[in-house]
């Protein structure tokens, strides 16, 4: 196997980091109540020819999941991850289900590295059975479309007895409602053949990017940095409440996004600002002022012990006008942050329209599947 994916697990990973330490999906509450749930599982082969992909993806996950905002404004995003190797190696498969909670999942997909490897085969048969039967896929109806990238270099061990074969895994998601498709870094002749018969199979594309996964492109704009001060300010409305552990993963996800790339950080301000109707700073819950003001909480009812320590100290008349101050705040912050994306994607759209990227990648190639498919 060659050495060269690291651009696409990169263009992966900031096209998602809003696509886990939350497994179970909470439907949003309030009055923009979404139209069209979209899950989508990334199985990702994280053996060692894949590094540039994989930092591609860590790039691009962030965008590749506002591409579904931007087509479905009132959409209801969950995401999923897998990454496989092989028998011998670290793990086999090692994966996280689906969860609202991008942030979160962009921590896991950060946390991949290429590693491992060294035959051809690996067992793709395996992490697909795990991204069909172990994500916690939502019920099938007519609002919720289900989708599987799978993406790797190499074909399956059709070796080992363990594993159910992939032609009766692929057979199980298509009875669940559920279309693979398969993406193939590289040009490994074995590889396409059962890539394209599980792209037939699933009802899916086929999709060949290059070994590295293509070429990334990534627009930095004008706006970047006024987004991210508005986007601070707006981090500083958040009450972070709840248990030890809760208030620990909230904090993580406001910690890691004043640390994130500049480009990056303005994906993630876009994806929070639309998949929470304006209202939310973090994803994955704890933020009391974004639950309080859809209605998910009432104040009333959050016990004194899970409050911050200079709320726990207040009345409870000083507390609810506290929480309405900060609510006030952040909708005129909000206010100010829809108007600085807007600017950020009419500059995009712009630029991509003058300068047309050659060549496939991986980011592009999933953005533009994902359209078609929750289109259709």
């Amino acid at each position: 196997m060659k050495n060269g994916a690291k651009t696409f697990l990169a263009a992966l990973a900031a096209a998602f980091l809003a696509f886990a330490f939350k497994a179970q999906a909470v439907d949003y509450v309030g009055t923009n109540a979404p139209k069209t749930r979209v899950e989508v599982v990334f199985v990702l082969d994280t053996t060692g020819s894949m590094s540039n992909l994989i930092d591609g993806a860590k790039r691009k996950i962030w965008s590749i999941a506002n591409s579904i905002i931007d087509q479905n404004p009132n959409a209801y995003v969950r995401v999923g991850l897998a990454g496989y190797r092989d028998v011998g190696d670290d793990y086999i498969v090692r994966y996280y289900p689906l969860t609202d909670d991008m942030q979160g999942i962009y921590q896991k997909l950060l946390a991949f590295d290429a590693n491992g490897g060294g035959d051809t085969p690996e067992s793709v048969n395996e992490a697909l059975d795990v991204a069909v039967t172990k994500m916690g896929w939502s019920a099938a109806d007519k609002k919720t479309i289900r989708v599987i990238f799978l993406v790797g270099d190499a074909p399956p061990h059709m070796d080992y007895k363990q594993d159910r074969k992939y032609q009766e895994v692929v057979a199980e998601a298509r009875q669940r409602g559920i279309i693979v498709n398969a993406v193939q870094a590289g040009d490994l002749s074995s590889t396409q053949k059962i890539w394209r018969e599980i792209a037939r199979l699933g009802g899916g594309d086929y999709i060949a990017i290059p070994q590295d996964g293509g070429r990334v492109i990534v627009i930095e704009t004008p706006y970047d940095e006024e987004i991210i001060v508005i986007q601070r300010k707006l981090n500083s409305t958040a009450i972070i409440y709840g248990h030890a552990k809760q208030q620990e993963i909230a904090q993580n996800r406001l910690d890691s996004y004043a640390s994130a790339p500049q480009s990056i950080a303005a994906e993630t301000s876009k994806f929070v600002n639309k998949n929470s109707a304006g209202r939310g700073v973090i994803t994955g819950g704890g933020d009391l002022i974004e639950d309080v003001s859809v209605g998910a909480k009432k104040l009333k009812d959050v016990p004194v012990k899970e409050l911050p320590e200079n709320m726990q100290n207040m009345s409870a008349k000083q507390r609810e006008a506290f929480v309405a101050e900060q609510i006030k705040l952040r909708d005129a912050l909000t206010k100010e942050l829809a108007a600085a994306l807007a600017k950020r994607d009419a500059f995009i759209a712009k630029a991509a329209s003058e300068k047309e990227p050659s060549g496939d990648s991986f980011d592009r190639a999933v953005a533009r599947t994902l359209k078609k498919q929750v289109k259709e």
